[in-house]
């Protein structure tokens, strides 16, 4: 078809929008199976360079994860349309709530379902305490450290007002950075006066009131809208190797899938 274009230059070709999907947790340390920039980084390429695309459509579902890899990814995003001239647009599923609102944000126009959820702006970290437990069973714990704040926030030790402290220190900078983002991505939308970083989440409607989406649509018929009936979708994935297509390496998987079910649950999902 390029040779005819450049041979038959009259002739006109069907817009197309290259389709990625971004669904699943945002991979940390502790989720290999999540979305993560290296993962991504080929399928976005494709997404923005091959075709000369119309625009490229990101289907976001994410309960967040990975503040780095968040930022990554929505940056990779943000380069490649700048460097292509290619409109974003981002149409939100079941959640975009913190590090998948991050991904959202990277869309010039965020659209989502009547009951899309989104928001969760801000930071968490989780974990337990067994030192009670060790007691109980006469086991002690020895730690060895130089560096004061080497064991920080041990789980078999008993918990430090100073580590506390320290951890909500740390959670205050990714926070403050997660908020300038948001702003500076979203601000002249956002609504003035609302408390939109407290880590609450908000349905579909109440998030476009609030100025955290620009309306309720769905990718093909608002493609569609904006580039006429004939546009010509183009989905852009993982390319999966073939042990992983057979399951082999499922068992691995299963801790990974644990912690990906708790960050959904925080959603009712």
């Amino acid at each position: 078809m390029r040779y005819m274009q450049r041979w038959f230059p009259f002739i006109k070709h069907k817009p197309r929008v290259s389709v990625v999907r971004l669904s699943g947790v945002i991979a940390g340390a502790r989720i290999r199976s999540g979305l993560s920039d290296a993962g991504l980084a080929p399928v976005l390429e494709r997404a923005f360079r091959r075709g000369r695309p119309a625009a490229v459509a990101l289907i976001v579902n994410s309960p967040g994860g990975s503040p780095a890899q968040s930022s990554l990814i929505a940056r990779r995003i943000r380069r490649l349309a700048d460097a292509h001239a290619v409109p974003v647009h981002a149409f939100v599923e079941d959640v975009a709530a913190s590090g998948g609102y991050y991904l959202a944000c990277a869309a010039d126009e965020v659209w989502v379902d009547e009951n899309s959820i989104l928001g969760s702006i801000g930071v968490i970290s989780a974990g337990f305490g067994f030192h009670e437990l060790l007691a109980r069973h006469g086991v002690e714990r020895r730690v060895y450290t130089a560096g004061e704040s080497k064991n920080l926030l041990d789980p078999f030790l008993p918990e430090k007002t100073g580590d506390v402290a320290r951890i909500k220190a740390l959670q205050a900078v990714l926070h403050t950075a997660f908020i300038a983002y948001v702003k500076g991505r979203r601000g002249a939308t956002l609504a003035q006066g609302a408390d939109l970083f407290s880590g609450d989440v908000w349905v579909g409607q109440q998030a476009v009131d609030l100025g955290l989406a620009d309306g309720v649509a769905h990718m093909e018929p608002k493609m569609k809208e904006i580039f006429g009936e004939k546009v010509k979708f183009v989905a852009c994935g993982v390319r999966r190797g073939w042990l992983s297509r057979l399951g082999v390496h499922a068992m691995a998987g299963l801790a990974d899938e644990a912690e990906a079910r708790l960050m959904w649950a925080r959603y009712g999902l």
